[in-house]
């Protein structure tokens, strides 16, 4: 029965895996013009995220399964509570629009495992950490880079027409930016139940990388659409530049087993270019806005969360619990204290009055 919830979980996180990070992927594609309708842009996602998977997803899933905590601690109750853990912030992120990092979400539940249990691997998950840090703000930078370079060559004048062949180019990097998520972000799905031998690699990936492609083609277009249109509007050129840069840094992470942030380095070569032409305007955006935080809360939630759940279902510790509860409680509280306060002094200042 164990093993029946867990696969389901599992199945279910590939095809949020789908509808957030791969579907990301072809945004820009779609949000410049080079495929005009979104079902076309998904199911090319589709086709690009099972290869990924089957042909190069398994060295990730190796890290995801056994690189941050011993391999032991994964029994079935473990994968469960990992897999509904970033299940959960994942589809949370999934039903506002917003492209969220599978790896992040899953490092953090893994994590979560290992520090109530108090064995972790720390210099596996500082090297993913730094991977993290690092291949967004790479991508950033190369995107303003970029579109400075190309702007000063142009003489700040826009291209009136584009040749047909940078369309196809678009196309293309885009297919190899959803072939990147699926050597990437497969494992996330399917890492953990390889970690308690309730499948193999190569089985692993086949139907991870089937679900997730379900996932982008049936529940992408809300992501899809906020990569490729909410964010700035940018040409084929800085599309080519924005899918070739998250896809070679995906893959080369993806060589050496580091899961990776594939949504984020996307996204921050859209934010880069939005910076190079419009200032930092672009910051002022809502939709970029909730992004940055909940890039920042996620990993934080499904961390907690899998603690939370190995403290009480495994581990049955009720005094850890009674902490974890009363510091929610007073977050809680402290929130709603400081609202209410900045609310009261607004309502001073516009009455012109006081007690």
């Amino acid at each position: 029965m164990l093993e029946i919830i867990a696969f389901s979980i599992s199945l279910f996180f590939a095809m949020n895996i789908g509808a957030s990070g791969a579907a990301a992927s072809m945004g820009v594609a779609y949000g410049s013009g080079a495929i005009t309708k979104a079902r076309y842009a998904l199911l090319l996602c589709g086709v690009g995220v099972l290869l990924g998977a089957v042909i190069g997803g398994g060295e990730v899933v190796k890290t995801i399964s056994s690189g941050i905590v011993p391999e032991r601690l994964m029994s079935i109750e473990v994968v469960i509570i990992i897999l509904f853990s970033a299940t959960c912030s994942l589809f949370l992120a999934n039903l506002i629009g917003i492209p969220l990092s599978t790896s992040e979400v899953t490092v953090g539940a893994v994590v979560g495992v290992g520090v109530a249990y108090n064995l972790l691997f720390v210099k596996s998950l500082l090297w993913i950490v730094m991977f993290w840090m690092l291949t967004p703000i790479a991508a950033f930078l190369i995107s303003i880079l970029f579109v400075k370079l190309l702007y000063k060559f142009q003489g700040n004048k826009k291209v009136r027409k584009e040749a047909k062949i940078l369309t196809y180019l678009l196309i293309f990097v885009g297919f190899l930016e959803a072939f990147s998520a699926g050597m990437n972000n497969v494992a996330n799905a399917i890492g953990p139940l390889v970690s308690a031998g309730m499948i193999n690699v190569t089985n692993g990936t086949w139907i991870g990388g089937a679900f997730v492609a379900l996932g982008a083609v049936l529940l992408g277009k809300r992501v899809l659409e906020t990569n490729g249109k909410k964010i700035t509007k940018f040409s084929k050129t800085e599309g080519i530049l924005i899918s070739g840069t998250g896809a070679s840094l995906v893959i080369i992470s993806s060589l050496f087993g580091i899961p990776v942030p594939l949504t984020q380095i996307t996204t921050s070569s859209i934010l880069g270019i939005g910076i190079a032409k419009n200032g930092r305007n672009v910051f002022q955006k809502k939709v970029v806005q909730n992004m940055l935080k909940i890039w920042i809360i996620s990993p934080l939630v499904s961390l907690t969360m899998s603690y939370f759940l190995v403290k009480l279902f495994i581990e049955s510790d009720l005094y850890t619990i009674f902490v974890l509860v009363s510091l929610l409680l007073a977050t809680i509280g402290a929130i709603s204290l400081i609202k209410g306060t900045k609310q009261e002094k607004r309502t001073v200042h516009e009455d012109g009055g006081g007690i």
